[in-house]
């Protein structure tokens, strides 16, 4: 049974010019008199939907979603230049610019909770209230655990299939294995090396496993730009200075009223992560849904969330 409020359709929609090669594209639902929240969808690359407009009461929530540099709706599509944390940080501080809006909420999981904390440890003084989900801090030991040892432990069968695109002579590094062939010249190298890291993805996301999703992450159009992106974002450790910049950092934002929501069998970020960051902010509410895995759209972190924003 979904939690979610009923579908709406935005009121107003843009491309919005971040720099001389960047237009996102960014849209605006519910009440535009109401608090103002951005949704920041994860990835990187992986666009919004219009459910992400459905976790807020569209009475009470002027609600601001963008697809991020090279995905989703914005162009160039699947473009690595100029596509940093830094420069989506910025692009963040453009919307709310231009919006003139003077503070607002920050809705973000997995790459979506590492984007929302990177904004708010810049510009805590701007932000409301952060709103975080299957938390993902972007170390070492993180992409470790996803692509190269770990969470293969725990779905082989899948691992297999993610693995088939890569000699087994490179497998000692599969982040740079896959980042060779996703920015190759030939396009049918790209696209199957896409559809085998993005399917990868998919097939852990859920508690139980779903074809459909699976099926859309495989899409060569999606799976183009998530791979690629979040490729290039891992390659190079997030742009951030050091492994663990955002705990580092945690001081900055708080005092910022905050909730963390994290799925006891979420694979893809998994549990240590969130508890690192609860240990080191203890300020912020934290709640383990234990019957949920990672996807935002199970039903325990559905509900969560909604309940957070309800009461927010």
């Amino acid at each position: 049974m979904s939690n979610l409020y009923p579908e709406i359709e935005p009121f107003h929609h843009e491309m919005l010019e971040v720099d001389d090669i960047h237009s996102i594209y960014v849209e605006q639902c519910g009440n535009p008199e109401g608090k103002p929240v951005i949704f920041l969808h994860g990835g990187p690359g992986g666009g919004c939907n219009s459910d992400y407009r459905r976790y807020f009461d569209p009475k009470k929530w002027r609600i601001i979603l963008f697809d991020q540099r090279g995905c989703g709706r914005s162009l160039p599509f699947a473009c690595l230049e100029n596509n940093t944390t830094w420069d989506l940080v910025a692009d963040i501080e453009k919307i709310r610019e231009h919006l003139g809006i003077e503070k607002w909420s920050l809705f973000g999981g997995s790459w979506g909770s590492t984007l929302s904390l990177s904004y708010a440890v810049t510009h805590p003084e701007k932000v409301e209230g952060l709103f975080l989900r299957g938390i993902f801090l972007l170390r070492k030991k993180e992409i470790q655990w996803f692509y190269q040892e770990g969470a293969s432990k725990m779905y082989p069968d899948a691992w297999e299939k993610y693995l088939e695109p890569i000699p087994e002579n490179e497998r000692e590094d599969l982040v740079s294995a896959f980042y060779k062939r996703l920015t190759d010249e030939n396009e049918e190298v790209r696209k199957e090396a896409a559809k085998a890291w993005s399917v990868w993805e998919a097939s852990t996301s859920k508690l139980i496993q779903n074809e459909e999703l699976m099926e859309d992450f495989g899409d060569d159009q999606f799976s183009q730009a998530f791979a690629r992106i979040e490729c290039h974002y891992f390659t190079n450790n997030g742009f951030f200075e050091t492994d663990n910049y955002l705990l580092d950092n945690i001081s900055k934002v708080r005092d910022i009223p905050a909730i963390i929501v994290q799925g006891r069998y979420d694979v893809v970020c998994p549990p240590e992560s969130a508890w690192e960051l609860h240990r080191a902010w203890p300020e912020a509410e934290f709640v383990m849904v234990q019957d949920a895995g990672h996807s935002l759209s199970e039903d325990g972190i559905q509900k969560a969330l909604i309940e957070a924003t309800n009461r927010f």
